[in-house]
């Protein structure tokens, strides 16, 4: 695959100045990764997504704005908006100090040079009580966007993918 001729449409300098577009943030997960996923994780929450994605029957849009609401009882799964996903891994730290059993949250594995990473997963990730915990995928995910749902492409994404997966802090755990 090459990048020749690529243009970014939701780099923070663009977005900083228009808001990102959602054509580009609507990643649709794949369905044999969420089955995966939601046998182990038992979701009940699909914290990022609209009535045509959303992978469980309560789910936030972008009218009802999940980084507003309380995920407190859930299970909550996360494939964020890649244009702020900084917001959305601090609000599952938070949301799991308050009430929120777990978070798995489907980031793009490039990323952990970025401030969010460092001071939000890096921080906090793999330690033996478990806060944070980070699952690199082996391969490239095929994602479905608007029109093509499926993610019936011919190529896999241009990045790998991780998941950070939040739980709630031990009671006599600091936070940083």
């Amino acid at each position: 695959m090459s990048l020749v001729g690529f243009k970014a449409v939701n780099h923070p300098q663009q977005t900083g100045k228009r808001g990102a577009s959602d054509t580009v943030d609507e990643r649709i997960t794949p369905q044999d990764l969420f089955d995966s996923l939601d046998r182990e994780f038992r979701f009940t929450l699909d914290a990022a997504a609209n009535a045509k994605n959303a992978k469980c029957p309560t789910f936030f849009d972008l009218a009802s704005n999940g980084l507003w609401q309380s995920w407190c009882g859930h299970r909550v799964w996360c494939n964020p908006p890649y244009s702020s996903i900084g917001e959305w891994v601090e609000k599952a730290l938070l949301a799991t100090e308050t009430g929120c059993e777990v978070v798995v949250l489907l980031l793009p594995a490039n990323r952990t040079e970025q401030g969010w990473w460092q001071r939000h997963v890096e921080a906090l990730r793999d330690r033996p009580r478990g806060r944070v915990e980070t699952r690199f995928l082996a391969k490239r995910l095929n994602f479905g966007v608007p029109g093509n749902e499926g993610g019936k492409f011919k190529t896999s994404a241009p990045f790998g993918n991780v998941l950070v997966i939040v739980r709630p802090p031990a009671a006599d755990e600091v936070m940083p």
